[in-house]
């Protein structure tokens, strides 16, 4: 990742200098990891490594695919070696792809309609012409000799290209590209379709249009203004093979234009994109408010700086690459959920209608709640409740419009991706954590209702009249029976904590619905009927039964993390669940194929999948902590890496990174709703979280060594922890917590 554009390297000198004192956190963040997979396949995080600003909604990165596909999701494989367009939204680390919004690209010679239409820009680069890091990518295309740098605010995407001195100088549009689903899925079926989109010239600096586009998410809305640095002398506007010739605005599903410009202006042309979700007016006031310098520089630095401000809530002594894998996963953690409204407040809700949040107040999208409520809203929780408390208040806006909390939302709609409801743990876990800004009332309300009014996945009826979900009634039983009940547990917390018994007490016992499918013969949790008999051809080894989600038997045993010691006595006590559960981490036995989400294995164990990620902690649980300890240094050893194929699957909108986050930290939030951690062990000798409340709380190990992993004693602030277990408050007190190793 050699930096060999002259221009940039004179531009970032005095950021790079900084970026050697060591309170420079940037610049251990590797944006580039995740984004490469290993000649196995097994290693792929799907991530990106262009400019984008902590929760922007801007992702501006380059596509490495003619039309994105499932795999990468983000539209970058580090593997390729062509660069198609860059684009102005991305989806980073996610199992479906969609936007990839407002395609750009220089060209360096004049265009044809009929090259246009073929819409074929696609131009050679390599690795050690490009670089990335927060909030810049800098690369250079081979075959026009552009030198292309991009930067972001939160709301504008900023381009810098350097044209060849004397050639000529074009920008590419394209209000066309999207994703479709590869070859080894659905044939090539494209997963959106533009309705309708335009394309206008306001004057020879300026264009705006916007394409409303349904694919994952339905009816989105992306309009945008892009300005220019100097006048472009002609242009090409079409919709498919018509030429509109010289009008200044076209309409329709198939939208290109080609803007040409003079190179007598000078060899470098910038261009300002702003983009939103609600209308023309507000694209204009986003550039207005956020981009009016041209000068680059200005950008690279403010995206710096905030990006700084961020990563500082954290600070670990270790070694580089340690730092790097840390770093950047708290990098990958933060850039979303992201920025969904205006800079006036506006925003487009679940009805399609225009809102204004309070002012001061921000509304995101870019939920994937079914990763990410496991760790890395608990970490946001932790690190920075104010904006915590903001998805809060998000999804509870999401219920009051659309009748219950979201279930994976992407640009303010609901694509109804996974089982579950997991935006209850993520408000419980606010909730019983006590940060400040949520309006305890409104959002129980939300809790409460969401879990029982019926939906898509989500029979409740049903649910409660058997105490399980009889798989010959609900596809994908065994799973949703687990996370549903896990769903409940959450509820029964907040409920207790507000007084309210009687919802206590219903929730509580709809919490240990999960084991009415546990069958004592196999060992196993297995689908029934509706007349309470075990469903035939049970297999634990296979993926393709369509009572579980995205795994196999296995890996759906230990989701129980609301009653770890019910889950014990199911086995009979100690003994026999330590017998299965080290079992679990040694049976390399398949059966049929494997889930193309299953990776990073330790038997049974997959790391590269939400479901696994608290099982390696469940043997604090049964008395045997140092095998936990054992474990959680195997996982991060073996499946994190400060290389492009850095993650063991998808990194899911920043999950993986913050399961990697806090278990290197010493702590997990094995029971995501509860604002409870579990211990595990170090990875640093010192690590400081700086506590948004202004205290500090420091974890030390000053003994710790590579081979120092099994934990001798634990104390906080002086006094011994014998549960292997810490509070929320316990953190927020600030103080520190001392680990002597062995």
């Amino acid at each position: 990742m050699k930096h060999k554009n002259l221009l940039a390297a004179l531009l970032l000198l005095p950021f790079l200098l900084n970026g050697q004192n060591a309170d420079d956190y940037t610049r251990y963040v590797n944006p580039f990891i995740g984004t490469q997979t290993d000649e196995t396949g097994a290693l792929s995080g799907s991530t990106f490594p262009g400019a984008t600003m902590p929760q922007g909604m801007v992702q501006l990165s380059p596509e490495t695919e003619q039309m994105v596909t499932w795999d990468p999701c983000s539209g970058y494989d580090y593997n390729k070696d062509v660069i198609y367009g860059f684009t102005h939204t991305h989806l980073s680390g996610t199992g479906c792809t969609d936007l990839i919004d407002v395609s750009l690209m220089p060209w360096g010679r004049p265009v044809t309609p009929a090259e246009l239409k073929a819409a074929d820009f696609g131009q050679h680069y390599s690795h050690s012409m490009e670089e990335a890091h927060p909030g810049y990518y800098q690369v250079l295309l081979e075959e026009s000799g552009v030198s292309v740098e991009l930067s972001a605010t939160t709301r504008t995407g900023i381009h810098r290209y350097v044209f060849p001195n004397g050639k000529p100088q074009t920008v590419i549009l394209d209000l066309d590209r999207g994703t479709f689903r590869g070859e080894a899925y659905y044939s090539k079926r494209r997963t959106y379709d533009v309705i309708q989109a335009q394309i206008r010239i306001v004057d020879d600096h300026t264009i705006e249009g916007y394409r409303v586009v349904t694919g994952w998410a339905k009816m989105r809305k992306v309009y945008f203004r892009a300005e220019f640095s100097k006048p472009f002398s002609q242009h090409i506007l079409m919709n498919g093979s018509l030429n509109v010739g010289n009008s200044d605005v076209v309409n329709g599903r198939t939208l290109r234009a080609a803007l040409s410009f003079d190179p007598r202006d000078g060899r470098e042309l910038m261009v300002k994109v702003a983009i939103s979700p609600v209308d023309a007016f507000g694209a204009q006031q986003n550039m207005k408010a956020e981009a009016t310098s041209w000068n680059f520089g200005d950008y690279v630095r403010a995206a710096h700086d905030a990006w700084q401000l961020e990563l500082s809530r954290i600070d670990v002594e270790g070694t580089d690459e340690q730092k790097t894998i840390f770093y950047t996963g708290l990098y990958h953690v933060l850039m979303q959920p992201n920025t969904m409204s205006d800079v006036d407040g506006r925003y487009m809700d679940t009805n399609f209608e225009i809102k204004r949040m309070p002012e001061g107040q921000t509304y995101h999208s870019t939920f994937s709640l079914w990763d990410t409520f496991r760790a890395a809203h608990p970490l946001y929780t932790l690190i920075a409740p104010k904006v915590a408390a903001q998805f809060v208040r998000d999804m509870v806006l999401h219920h009051q419009t659309y009748g219950y909390l979201p279930i994976w939302d992407l640009w303010g709609q609901d694509n109804y991706c996974m089982i579950g409801n997991h935006a209850i743990p993520v408000l419980a876990d606010a909730i019983m954590a006590e940060i400040p800004g949520i309006n305890l009332e409104e959002a129980y309300q939300a809790m409460v209702e969401s879990s029982t009014r019926s939906h898509f996945n989500s029979p409740f009826e049903i649910w409660e009249q058997y105490g399980y979900l009889p798989q010959t009634l609900q596809d994908e039983s065994v799973s949703i029976t687990m996370e549903q009940a896990f769903d409940d547990a959450c509820v029964a917390l907040v409920a207790k904590k507000l007084g309210k018994t009687e919802d206590y007490e219903r929730f509580y016992r709809r919490s240990m619905f999960y084991k009415n499918l546990f069958d004592p013969t196999t060992g196993f949790f297995r689908p029934k009927d509706e007349n309470g008999h075990w469903m035939k051809d049970f297999d634990p080894l296979s993926y393709e039964q369509p009572c579980f989600v995205e795994g196999n038997a296995w890996q759906y045993m230990w989701f129980v993390p609301q009653d770890p010691q019910g889950l014990i006595d199911l086995f009979g006590g100690t003994n026999g669940f330590l017998k299965k559960l080290d079992e679990n981490f040694s049976l390399t036995a398949t059966s049929g194929e494997i889930n193309g989400n299953a990776s990073g294995f330790i038997g049974q164990y997959a790391h590269g999948n939400e479901p696994s990620h608290h099982t390696v902690y469940l043997y604090n649980f049964a008395g045997k902590p140092e095998r936990t300890q054992e474990l959680v240094e195997q996982v991060r050893s073996e499946f994190y890496r400060a290389t492009p194929c850095g993650y063991a699957g998808n990194d899911d909108c920043g999950q993986m990174s913050a399961w990697y986050i806090f278990s290197a930290l010493g702590f997990y939030p094995f029971h995501a709703g509860s604002a409870e951690y579990v211990i595990g062990t170090p990875l640093f000798t010192k690590a400081t979280l700086h506590l948004e409340n202004g205290k500090d709380f420091v974890i030390s190990a000053p003994n710790k060594t590579p081979e120092s992993i099994y934990v001798k004693s634990v104390k906080l602030n002086g006094k011994p922890i014998k549960d292997y277990k810490l509070t929320h408050q316990q953190i927020m007190a600030g103080g520190t917590l001392e680990f002597n190793m062995k």
